[in-house]
């Protein structure tokens, strides 16, 4: 999805694209909802399911906490190197906001259940 959303802002595609992390939706955030998801309406609870919930709370929860807060020290960061005038080009990654990762989940929710019912 971000794909298809980046060629229609952009009109183009490059290779980076396919390594940006954050923006709009969270990608790892739906993958792992839909991972916990199906696990569930296969096997119920179970131990799978619950190691999957968990793995799902700790990504979300690093979507939008940790990787966010590291990616606005990063611009931080950044300004400063610009105005010590040092030519030292910065990579960090922002983040999602909690709306990207509410987005990417139930993206991931609705997927999960789509395959699950319709397939």
């Amino acid at each position: 999805m971000k794909l298809i959303g980046l060629w229609f802002k952009h009109k183009a595609l490059h290779w980076k694209d396919l390594l940006v992390t954050g923006g709009m939706p969270s990608s790892h955030s739906a993958f792992v909802v839909s991972l916990a998801t199906i696990i569930y309406l296969v096997e119920g609870v179970s131990t799978a399911f619950v190691i999957s919930l968990v793995l799902a709370l700790i990504v979300v929860r690093d979507a939008f906490g940790v990787r966010r807060t590291v990616g606005e020290e990063g611009v931080m960061i950044h300004k400063i190197v610009q105005k010590l005038k040092l030519h030292k080009e910065p990579h960090f990654s922002m983040g999602h906001t909690p709306m990207q990762v509410i987005v990417g989940s139930l993206i991931g929710l609705f997927v999960a259940l789509g395959v699950f019912y319709l397939l």
